[in-house]
């Protein structure tokens, strides 16, 4: 079946066209026209599949090759935009180059079927002609917030303000708003592109010329931004934004997670007048609506968002800026399996127009791709305003060890004392959830782990349950042991982010402390309040897993303790050495980013190994030339090609016996080497038996063609999955 796509300015379709159903299947199906109607490529339409109805999108012409007669109608078509040419060309490519069915692509881009149905009216707040009476902050606030966010339901009006619906309410009786009944889609907010920001450095106004004049001329480039942590990248980065909106596009800005981008939401409001659109996924279902309508209407012009923002139906796309793009968090691994950094370069060359990608750790891949002249880069040598890099230390504990049941070092312990005493701030990294990761019996070495997964349960001490951070089982815990039934004999080892709280509590009781970890901050708001809480002064310390390490700004906060700097440096993982640096460099980071000199102090086990070396000598491109070196003896990545091949079940002899089926017929010679299979590190997940192969490729070959042919050779039974990881980030 053809899949040609239309670009601008395509003719409508008439006859027999393809339409891509959002399911797992090879490709569109051919349906037919009602005799004399035409309809754009793109277009979303009705159509039946068996005894169901769904909605599908029209690929291009039929391929011709279905007999008329078994042709079915379409049955309507849907009033919304069309999917744009280079979207549907980008859906394709990320298909082909993930071995995903292309309609399981299209599903990302239709994540919201709801917003494909017309809008219901609803009850909004208008401006009305009435007297608001004695005005209170609260009325104020709400008077405000109406003049920025316009006409919206009540109960959004008074988030937006700040207060309790009853403010709004007030207002409402006395006749200075009113409500009444919406029918069209809500203006949305327009940034103010003509803004001034805040005045730039020589080496910013630089950076931010080069960048803007590529977003004027709307030509594919890609730019790494490479700028040391309080570089004042996002202000550099503002001025393409700004360039952009006033070339007539729309904008994406991803961040590595969403839900911790207070301070930045707040920087750009500041700069361009106006909130951006926002896409995550703790926005509920009626705002997920609004949003993606807004995008494929072209009414959101700034969308900040996930790596799920970049399959948003945007219909004139202008400029990608992807925000510290080494994170880790922008490959989706379950599902299609992809790396929205390396999908947003695609998007922007099918589209052509230009990529920012930002970063003061940039990812080995984007390295690479700078020294081989593929991207561009521009350089923030020195922190804005003045303010100087911290000074690193590393805590050798195995000279200076905790007290017995302690895990803070004597060193950490004094310098928070001095820390408070002057009045200045402090924060507490480590990268792990709970109270502790393990839980045995002392009488007989039994370990409590998760049913499901091979793993250990985690004791939540806070939620009074133990659980499992792979498929979330929770249980309570036990008061007596499982395996030998002995009573008050489990106890907790190691330290999780809960127990570090427990230890500061008892040692500094007069420090307001508080913590942020994906199991205390619940979304946007949450993490806000925190941060509000750092930047009024009413907090000392802030302890954290790695929602601490990204984007936070901080001015009286000068000393970052790293509790446990090894944690991710053992396992094997190709990139460990790598993911740990650029880990502890941006928490580091966070220290002395005002006039006030930072220390970081990390403690380690391992005070002589190659990460932390670089670390405290302040030398990262020596550590990268190292990491660079020994990946390129390797041929690994970014110098190799890799592909995983993740065989699942819950038997697993009957998962053991089709992977080893697929060993015996993997493809060989021409470079190509697959190992395996064998048992996941991570065996068994969610009842299902894992089992894995990793491809091996020359970096001058895909192994798409290679994967193809084999994977598709045989039927798997009904219970075993085959998954397929290119460009692997996790080995587990």
């Amino acid at each position: 079946m053809s899949t040609r796509l239309a670009s601008a300015g395509e003719a409508r379709l008439t006859g027999v066209v393809s339409v891509m159903l959002p399911l797992r299947l090879v490709g569109p199906y051919d349906y037919r026209l009602p005799e004399g109607s035409a309809v754009a490529p793109g277009a979303f339409v009705d159509v039946p599949l068996g005894p169901r109805r769904l909605v599908g999108v029209v690929w291009g012409a039929g391929g011709g090759d279905v007999d008329p007669a078994k042709l079915r109608d379409i049955e309507a078509v849907r009033d919304v935009p069309p999917l744009s040419a280079s979207l549907r060309s980008f859906i394709d490519w990320v298909a082909s180059y993930t071995l995903a069915a292309p309609g399981a692509v299209l599903r990302m881009a239709m994540s919201v079927p709801a917003a494909l149905e017309a809008p219901r009216p609803r009850a909004v707040v208008a401006k009305g002609d009435g007297d608001p009476g004695r005005m209170t902050p609260q009325r104020s606030a709400v008077l405000e917030a109406f003049e920025k966010v316009g006409s919206v339901p009540q109960a959004e009006l008074a988030r937006a303000a700040g207060v309790g619906s009853s403010v709004v309410r007030g207002l409402i009786d006395a006749g200075a708003l009113e409500l009444v009944a919406q029918t069209a889609e809500r203006a949305w907010p327009v940034p103010n592109a003509e803004q001034s920001g805040p005045s730039l450095s020589g080496a910013q106004a630089e950076a931010a010329r080069v960048l803007a004049a590529q977003s004027d001329t709307s030509a594919f480039a890609v730019t790494l931004l490479d700028g040391v942590t309080g570089a004042g990248k996002t202000e550099v980065y503002f001025e393409a934004v700004a360039a952009a909106l006033k070339a007539g596009r729309q904008v994406l800005v991803m961040l590595p997670e969403i839900s911790l981008g207070a301070q930045w939401l707040t920087r750009f409001e500041a700069r361009f007048g106006v909130a951006p659109a926002e896409w995550h996924s703790d926005l509920r279902q009626s705002q997920r609506r609004e949003t993606w309508r807004a995008v494929v209407q072209g009414r959101a012009r700034v969308v900040v968002g996930a790596r799920s923002a970049l399959f948003l139906p945007y219909q004139d796309l202008g400029l990608i800026v992807v925000d510290e793009e080494h994170d880790a968090s922008y490959k989706q691994e379950e599902g299609v399996i992809y790396n929205a950094r390396d999908m947003a370069v695609v998007r922007g060359r099918i589209a052509d127009f230009p990529v920012v990608l930002a970063s003061a750790t940039p990812s080995l891949e984007t390295v690479s791709n700078v020294e081989a002249g593929r991207y561009a880069r521009l350089h923030l040598p020195e922190r804005h305003g003045g303010a100087t890099m911290p000074d690193i230390k590393a805590i050798d504990m195995r000279a200076t060890p905790p007290e017995r049941g302690h895990w803070l070092s004597p060193p950490l312990v004094a310098a928070l004392h001095e820390t408070f005493a002057a009045g200045e701030q402090a924060m507490l990294f480590l990268n792990r959830r709970g109270y502790a990761p393990l839980t045995l019996c002392r009488a007989c070495g039994h370990r409590l782990e998760c049913p499901n997964c091979s793993a250990w349960l985690v004791e939540h001490r806070l939620a009074g349950d133990l659980r499992c951070h792979h498929c979330d089982y929770r249980q309570a815990v036990p008061t007596e042991c499982p395996n030998c039934d002995a009573v008050e004999t489990l106890v907790a080892c190691g330290p999780g982010i809960e127990r570090l709280a427990e230890e500061v509590a008892a040692r500094f009781p007069d420090a307001r402390a508080g913590v942020m970890t994906s199991d205390t901050v619940h979304g946007p708001a949450a993490a806000a309040e925190i941060v509000d809480a750092m930047l009024g002064g009413r907090l000392d310390l802030l302890i954290g897993t790695q929602m601490i390490t990204k984007g936070h700004h901080f001015p009286a906060l000068t000393l970052v303790g790293v509790v446990d700097a090894d944690l991710g440096l053992s396992g094997g993982d190709l990139r460990a050495a790598e993911r740990t640096y650029q880990l502890l460099f941006q928490v580091a980071g966070r220290a002395g980013r005002a006039e006030r000199p930072g220390h970081v102090l990390l403690q380690t086990y391992e005070a002589d190994h190659p990460v932390m070396a670089a670390l405290v000598a302040g030398d990262r491109d020596q550590f990268v030339t190292t990491e660079m070196a020994a990946r390129r003896r390797a041929a690994m990545p970014p110098f190799g090609r890799l592909a995983a091949i993740i065989v699942s079940g819950p038997d697993p002899d009957e998962a053991w016996a089709v992977a080893t089926a697929m060993g015996r017929a993997a493809p060989r010679g021409d470079g190509i080497e697959v190992l395996g299979p064998a048992p996941a590190p991570l065996s068994l997940i969610r009842g299902r038996y894992r089992y894995r192969l990793l491809v091996k490729g020359p970096r001058d070959r895909p192994l798409q063609p290679v994967l193809r042919p084999w994977l598709g050779a045989d039927r798997l039974p009904s219970n075993v999955r085959v998954q397929v990881d290119v460009d692997p980030y996790s080995f587990l």
